[in-house]
């Protein structure tokens, strides 16, 4: 009974040295990070002008084609998930032959699974659009700024 009563006590001053190390090579971590940044990336000789049209083509570009990119993922998504609900009903259907309670709830099941694969399809598209055109947006409005 004294063993465990003294490896409790040891296990709890373990677990509060360690604690105690990792904190203070997280503060040591941050601590060094922040005391030996490269100075000389502050003080660039020529400025950097963010709103240059060329930038901001390419920024637009590239939000469109990663929105079509998301487009196409959530499609694939979206077919994916159909095919599986579908997979699921057939092996049912396979597996029951007299068409009972267990088969017309997977085949419920799946068109339910198909309707809402539809609609978070098109509320995620919709939400890439959105932010598409409030980044293509925002990129104008600076554009006009600087112009």
């Amino acid at each position: 009974m004294k063993r465990n009563y003294f490896i409790k006590h040891l296990s709890t001053a373990g677990r509060w040295i360690a604690t105690t190390l990792f904190c203070v090579s997280a503060i040591a971590f941050v601590w060094q990070g922040a005391f030996f940044s490269n100075p000389v990336a502050m003080a660039a000789p020529t400025a950097t002008l963010i709103a240059d049209a060329g930038v901001a083509d390419k920024v637009q570009g590239k939000v469109s084609t990663d929105a079509g990119r998301a487009k196409n993922f959530i499609e694939d998504t979206k077919d994916k998930v159909k095919e599986t609900a579908n997979k699921n009903a057939s092996r049912v259907d396979q597996a029951d032959d007299e068409g009972s309670f267990i088969e017309r709830k997977a085949k419920s099941d799946r068109d339910t699974i198909e309707k809402r694969a539809n609609e978070d399809a098109a509320r995620t598209e919709k939400a890439v659009d959105n932010t598409k055109n409030a980044v293509q947006s925002a990129i104008d409005n600076i554009k006009g700024a600087f112009d």
